[in-house]
């Protein structure tokens, strides 16, 4: 039997991120997909190095860099020497990044709305279950590399 579940679930990364793009831009918000995943994880905490959003997105750390890059030019992020350690730079939300994490969420729910659509509380649980499985299987597997 083929094996199909990688491949499926590259289509539905790359279907969910055009979705989510439209639906942003939609209500006011022209963001990638890059940028909502670190702008999420900034949300929750502000003030990170480009290490620790690398980590916390699974972006690579060159891929964080250049999307950060683009973060800046539009007026979401600032980069600021860490005073505690100058080689240190820190990554902190601008107000114009916070004024729209009210409409982000509201789109996200839609999002979460739209993928989970026809599923079961259950299903949803098992789903997300075995996604994590997955998740840690490969990220343990590459810590191994």
């Amino acid at each position: 039997m083929e094996k199909k579940g990688g491949f499926y679930i590259t289509q539905i990364k790359q279907l969910q991120d055009r979705i989510f793009e439209k639906m942003l831009a939609d209500n006011g918000i022209e963001i990638s997909s890059g940028q909502g995943r670190i702008l999420f994880v900034l949300w929750k905490k502000d003030n990170l190095t480009a290490g620790e959003i690398s980590r916390q997105t699974l972006l690579a750390r060159n891929t964080v860099s250049v999307v950060i890059d683009g973060m800046v030019q539009k007026g979401l992020v600032e980069r600021k020497v860490n005073p505690e350690n100058r080689r240190q730079v820190i990554i902190s939300l601008t107000a114009y990044a916070k004024s729209m994490r009210g409409n982000y969420e509201a789109v996200s729910k839609q999002m979460g709305v739209l993928f989970y659509q026809g599923f079961s509380e259950t299903e949803q649980k098992e789903f997300e279950e075995y996604l994590a499985r997955i998740r840690n299987t490969l990220a343990e597997y590459e810590e191994n590399l």
